[in-house]
């Protein structure tokens, strides 16, 4: 326990620290830089920081969820899940830089949050681990949506890339129901829809 205890530490602090890269080409690769006024810059910019936010928490909730999970099947499904969402997150850094804006301020408080929720999801047993999975993705699918409503509609490098890790979210659902995830009880996902306002309210900003 301690030795993986140790390793997610060093996953936490790349993730936070370190620059993500994508063993996918970044979705926006072929695409050419809209005009965008300095307003919808600055909007675009704070959008993908929540979004960056959102891929910091994700990183974390696997490690935690990994690191107590007991199934080996759970485990391999929560590492190729975070193994997608680094690639999101360097997708996002990229194009924040791009728009001139920067990642949150706030990460380091997200990720610490978001391994502890991960770790008690994880020793709850893998059903409700794996329910724990498919509710944040399919709220992460959900938060992108809106995104793609607010983004300006000539930003085309932004809106492809929300739009595949829309897909990649959407998948990653599905697998956690094809693990055996039970559905959560409405109380815990009102709480995690609360977490989640709470993120992307701040991250938007700071």
């Amino acid at each position: 326990m301690l030795d993986r205890l140790i390793i997610e530490f060093d996953k936490g602090l790349r993730t936070l620290l370190a620059e993500a890269h994508s063993a996918r080409q970044h979705p926006d690769h072929d695409f050419a830089e809209a005009t965008l006024e300095s307003a919808e810059k600055k909007h675009a910019a704070a959008l993908m920081r929540v979004n960056h936010s959102g891929e910091v928490c994700a990183q974390a909730l696997y490690s935690g969820q990994s690191l107590t999970a007991k199934n080996p099947a759970t485990v391999e499904a929560l590492k190729q899940a975070a193994k997608e969402e680094t690639e999101h997150l360097a997708w996002c850094e990229e194009r924040i830089k791009s728009l001139g804006g920067r990642t949150s301020a706030l990460n380091p408080l997200w990720y610490a949050g978001s391994f502890t929720m991960g770790a008690i999801a994880g020793a709850l047993g893998d059903k409700w681990n794996l329910g724990f999975l498919a509710e944040t993705e399919l709220q992460v699918e959900k938060h992108l949506k809106s995104h793609l409503d607010s983004l300006p509609e000539q930003d085309t490098k932004s809106r492809v890339i929300v739009e595949q890790m829309q897909t990649d979210e959407a998948k990653h659902a599905a697998t956690a129901y094809e693990h055996g995830a039970a559905e959560l009880p409405k109380p815990i996902k009102s709480g995690m829809q609360l977490i989640s306002k709470l993120m992307t309210k701040t991250s938007y900003y700071l």
